[in-house]
């Protein structure tokens, strides 16, 4: 039987069906929308049984960690277990209001302030604000921070330093905030070039921003002598927690002489990122720094939990209320239910996967930039066709849900996760090897270019993209 298609559920209305009745209004109705309401949409009338396999038929198409890997470098695109879900999703927490008294909330608030200790614990810092709602938006708490107990300190640091290596996140933040960016260069191991470190670390610095294991998935075994470098000269190390999920249960940040951390709960702990959100990027501090950190933070008095809004030297809300908290709980019960071994298994596994991805490709043929070391959590590769494909091969790495031309230009990296298993390891290298001729094969390539022959969405026009969302067919694309 042919798959359903996807304009089917247009045809098959049929005036006088309902898949749901709306319950009379029991107050007087007022036009809100007005002009603003759009006319002729045309809506087809179908029954419920239709408009639900309309749907689920839609979330077969769908590609995503619950249906196959998902590997996308630097980003931990891994499968969350739908346990997170169903307690996140209980009354007590959903059905709750930010203006409730506090003593009607306790439950949340306890959350709170447990998965603050707990993460406390993990990346050994004194305290955390859970209001950054992502990674980018903790690194913007996290250098406003900064900038807050420089200038009680009477300094006035203008610049933050990051590596060449660093998420494109890291200079936007910095040059949103007003500060101005130095990068670092790289050496020939892929770690930091302390020599260059050393010579740009001047007393006008605020802040050097790393990710440690690096954006090139390796562990930068000279963290001390960084951390030393930026601290004699009285700047603060920030550690953007992006891969966090290579070392969780392994090392914490704040005991390689981290002052500042933020950490992406959407891509460690049973979040689900991507796609636009929810996410969560509660950002850490050590004690001297606490008293900065955005109000409230929640604190324990006695039996009860209670909200905080006077720290003397606090930069105030980064968000409204306390954040994404159904995002917060689900990392909450994450890591209750591992526990300490628990989170350490899901380090040790990630990086066992990486690993192994990395060995059996070289063995293909595949060249790896940093290949002679063990990589952490994911694996960069070099490809000679990149430049002379073009928008081909980007296309068709698209397919493998790769990272393309991050973090250097010809590269490409994958993030195999812990949540996958060694056949899923070895289908996804076999169609790296499949890939890999069909990039030389003109005759695949040519295929390649009227765009996916799986779907009913041949094409997406990418143009147009997120304001406009609509099927093309390739030669129709414009």
């Amino acid at each position: 039987m042919e798959k359903r298609g996807v304009k089917l559920i247009f045809e098959e209305g049929k005036g006088g069906r309902a898949a749901y009745t709306l319950p009379r209004p029991a107050i007087e109705q007022r036009d809100l929308l007005g002009t603003y309401r759009r006319k002729g949409l045309n809506l087809p009338q179908v029954s419920e049984r239709q408009i639900t396999g309309h749907y689920q038929s839609l979330a077969e198409l769908n590609f995503s960690p619950y249906s196959e890997m998902d590997p996308l470098g630097s980003c931990t695109m891994k499968y969350n277990p739908p346990l997170m879900e169903s307690l996140a999703a209980q009354g007590g927490f959903l059905d709750i209001h930010p203006y409730q008294d506090e003593s009607t909330v306790q439950g949340t608030l306890e959350v709170m302030y447990y998965l603050d200790l707990y993460l406390c614990e993990i990346t050994g810092m004194a305290g955390f604000t859970l209001q950054p709602s992502a990674g980018a938006h903790g690194e913007s708490t996290g250098i406003m921070i900064g900038g807050a107990y420089f200038r009680s300190k009477g300094e006035r640091r203008t610049t933050i330093l990051a590596p060449d290596s660093a998420h494109g996140t890291n200079p936007a933040s910095v040059t949103n905030l007003g500060f101005d960016y130095e990068q670092v260069h790289s050496n020939d191991r892929g770690w930091v070039d302390l020599a260059d470190l050393e010579a740009r670390m001047t007393e006008d610095v605020a802040i050097f921003m790393l990710t440690n294991p690096n954006t090139y998935g390796l562990f930068d075994p000279h963290i001390e002598d960084i951390a030393d470098i930026i601290h004699t000269k009285g700047g603060l190390l920030y550690y953007d927690g992006a891969n966090l999920n290579a070392i969780m249960g392994k090392c914490r940040p704040g005991d390689l002489g981290f002052d500042i951390v933020h950490v992406n709960l959407h891509k460690t702990f049973a979040t689900p990122h991507a796609m636009g959100g929810p996410g969560a990027g509660p950002t850490g501090v050590v004690e001297k720094l606490t008293d900065y950190l955005p109000v409230p933070v929640v604190e324990r008095d006695g039996g009860r939990y209670r909200l905080n809004y006077d720290l003397a030297n606090t930069i105030g809300r980064v968000k409204a209320f306390s954040g994404n908290i159904s995002v917060l709980e689900k990392a909450y019960a994450y890591i209750l239910m591992l526990g300490p071994e628990g989170l350490r298994e899901v380090s040790e596994t990630a990086v066992l996967h990486a690993n192994y991805m990395q060995e059996k490709l070289k063995k293909r043929g595949f060249t790896f930039p940093y290949g002679d070391q063990h990589c952490m959590h994911e694996c960069v590769m070099k490809h000679e066709h990149i430049d002379t494909l073009g928008h081909l091969l980007s296309e068709r790495f698209k397919k493998l849900q790769a990272t393309i031309h991050f973090p250097g230009a010809n590269t490409y990296m994958i993030e195999p996760t812990e949540t996958e298993t060694k056949e899923s390891l070895d289908d996804y290298i076999e169609a790296m090897v499949e890939v890999d001729k069909a990039i030389k094969d003109p005759g695949v390539m040519e295929l390649l270019e009227k765009g996916n022959i799986y779907t009913p969405i041949r094409k997406v026009n990418t143009r147009k993209g997120m304001a406009r969302p609509c099927l093309v067919e390739p030669e129709k694309e414009d």
